[in-house]
């Protein structure tokens, strides 16, 4: 079989943000010709599929201003240098939500967009919840709503695109699955 691995003959840093890095490559494709690749660094997140014992997701609502939009999302993060995923959901759920879990279970990770980014998303499970004592702080950039929603008005929300990320869908979808192979049992 022919291989499909490109070689990078240069790469130049030509941005470094708080959240991503920026490189351009050179690259010489599989069939010998030299090609340009714009590439996304970034150090991975996390996203928590927060259910409570009624059943009842936690989501949050946040204005994203790539998208110019608010949307409806699960509690979701930036990975910090040197935190291990699981470290890093509960974090995001007691900033974002006021809850904690007993319970973290790791669903999946994916790429999100492995045409030009090498960002992870480590998906995960959260149960046995319940509210923390004292809230942890937001970062002072992030405002969020908290909200508690039913599996099925999670799926309206989905269709009413009020939910407009993959993360999010996602996980809905996955806990709908889970939910419909419970009830064959």
């Amino acid at each position: 079989m022919k291989s499909l691995e490109e070689k990078t003959i240069a790469k130049e840093q030509i941005f470094s943000g708080k959240v991503i890095d920026l490189y351009v490559e050179d690259v010489e494709l599989p069939n010998g010709k030299a090609s340009k690749r714009e590439i996304v660094k970034h150090p991975g997140a996390v996203a928590v599929l927060a259910v409570t014992d009624e059943g009842k997701i936690i989501m949050v609502k946040q204005f994203r201003k790539p998208l110019e939009r608010t949307i409806v999302e699960i509690p979701a993060g930036k990975l910090e240098k040197g935190e291990e995923p699981e470290y890093t959901a509960l974090r995001e759920l007691e900033e974002e939500t006021g809850y904690t879990a007993k319970k973290l279970t790791k669903i999946t990770a994916f790429y999100t967009s492995p045409g030009f980014a090498d960002e992870i998303v480590h998906v995960f499970l959260a149960e046995e919840l319940s509210v923390l004592e004292e809230k942890r702080e937001l970062d002072e950039d992030e405002f969020v709503e908290v909200m508690e929603v039913t599996l099925e008005d999670a799926l309206k929300l989905v269709e009413s695109r009020e939910v407009y990320d993959a993360k999010t869908a996602y996980a809905i979808q996955y806990l709908q699955l889970k939910e419909a192979l419970q009830a064959q049992k």
